[in-house]
Parts: structure tokens; sequence; C-alpha cells
């Protein structure tokens, strides 16, 4: 799953745990959020390797 999903999966766990009165599902909102901010820096690292990798190759 990508870091966008997981971001939105969690806003939408999140939201509905508020509207429920769901602590726990709050709290599982939330964690998806941050996971998925992490897993988003974590492709632009891949992404920036990548570019500068073949940069060197040539």
């Amino acid at each position: 799953m990508s870091g966008k999903t997981d971001v939105v999966k969690g806003r939408v766990k999140e939201a509905a745990g508020a509207l429920t009165g769901n602590d726990k599902l709050r709290a599982e909102g939330k964690t998806d959020q941050a996971i998925g901010k992490v897993k988003q820096v974590a492709e632009k690292v891949v992404d920036q390797v990548g570019r500068a990798a073949k940069k060197v190759r040539k």
C-alpha cells in the first residue's frame, strides 16, 4: 500500500472513530496516518537515491 493510501485510510478511520466515540479507532487512524507519512518520506528518498545513482552511471 502506498503512503498516500495509508494517510487517507487513517483519516477515514480517525473520522469514523470521532463520529462514533470510539477512541481505539481514532488512535488507529492516527497511527495509519503516521505510517503513511513515513512511507511517503521513504518513497521520496528511494526516488532521489535512484536519480543520483543514474547520474553517477553517466
